[in-house]
């Protein structure tokens, strides 16, 4: 790969669904970065997926509006499909909140080595993990949180789809896109798209570029849905070849124990009884040899 120009563009990719007001939020915060994007390209599928989201919310900066078909691999597609003649794509769910030298962290790591093909950021707080975080406990922790001196790279097997950005020569090169078989809100889309990336550069984390994730529970997937794409999802990306069959059966089982004991005393937050049959619906079908993840289309 050749070396990045001094200034290189950058394009912030933002796939939507359901979180109007979270993505408003977002956006006043990517204003204040300290390199600011070049464009801010949204994909949608509702317009009230975008009530509230207008230009004078980062003025100077060229933002893009996009209606596409619902699903994350679709919509970040859509996007790739309307880079111009930007250097970097930066993909951030709509509920990741960057610090506010995230976009100047991230150049530095591809700067750092012209080798690297993707860089995912460091994740402070994660409300994936749990009942969710507000946008005013985000903006709260981002400010007593100082930017980080920890400026480590570190070689990893796929990047978190929360937070990724890929040089796009690279991408360019490789006609690479987010496989839309892995419908609605995907799962494991984010590690599919990084291995295919792997085999023509480094994908590394880089700990200087740091945020927060929400984990809004807001658009998500039913928990049947999303049960049965625990366990379909890294078994067809095996398949494929983009991921390991054993480190895809270990997923998959590991998800299904989780999900059955947890549905004695099931998180409020948490559909587990809906995971449950979803995944015993998944190796159901697994067992008849039919790996299909759109099949969740039907569920």
């Amino acid at each position: 790969m050749t070396d990045l120009p001094g200034e290189p563009k950058v394009i912030v990719g933002l796939a939507t669904s359901g979180r109007a007001p979270v993505l408003a939020a977002l956006i006043r915060e990517l204003n204040r970065q300290s390199v600011r994007p070049d464009r801010i390209v949204i994909c949608y599928k509702d317009p009230t997926d975008i009530e509230g989201v207008t230009p004078a919310l980062v003025p100077g900066c060229d933002l893009v509006l996009l209606q596409g078909s619902r699903g994350l691999p679709a919509q970040r597609n859509v996007i790739l499909d309307h880079a111009q003649d930007e250097d970097i794509v930066l993909f951030l769910d709509d509920d990741f909140f960057p610090q506010h030298d995230y976009i100047e962290k991230m150049l530095a790591v591809f700067r750092s080595d012209n080798r690297i093909a993707g860089v995912t950021g460091k994740v402070l707080e994660d409300g994936a993990v749990g009942p969710g975080l507000t946008v005013k406990h985000a903006l709260a922790a981002l400010a007593r949180y100082s930017s980080s001196q920890d400026n480590a790279i570190v070689d990893v097997f796929n990047t978190y789809g929360c937070n990724m950005a890929f040089r796009l020569d690279v991408i360019r090169h490789t006609a690479a896109r987010f496989d839309e078989r892995l419908p609605l809100y995907a799962w494991y889309e984010d590690i599919d798209f990084s291995r295919r990336i792997l085999p023509y550069g480094r994908i590394v984390r880089g700990d200087g570029a740091q945020g927060i994730h929400l984990g809004s529970k807001k658009g998500k997937t039913s928990g049947v849905r999303l049960g049965y794409s625990q366990i379909i999802n890294p078994l067809y990306l095996a398949r494929k070849g983009s991921y390991l069959w054993g480190h895809a059966f270990r997923s998959a089982g590991r998800h299904t124990l989780i999900n059955v004991v947890r549905s004695f005393r099931p998180e409020p937050w948490v559909d587990r009884q809906g995971r449950m049959k979803g995944n015993w619906l998944a190796w159901r079908d697994v067992l008849r040899g039919r790996l299909r993840p759109e099949h969740i289309l039907d569920l």
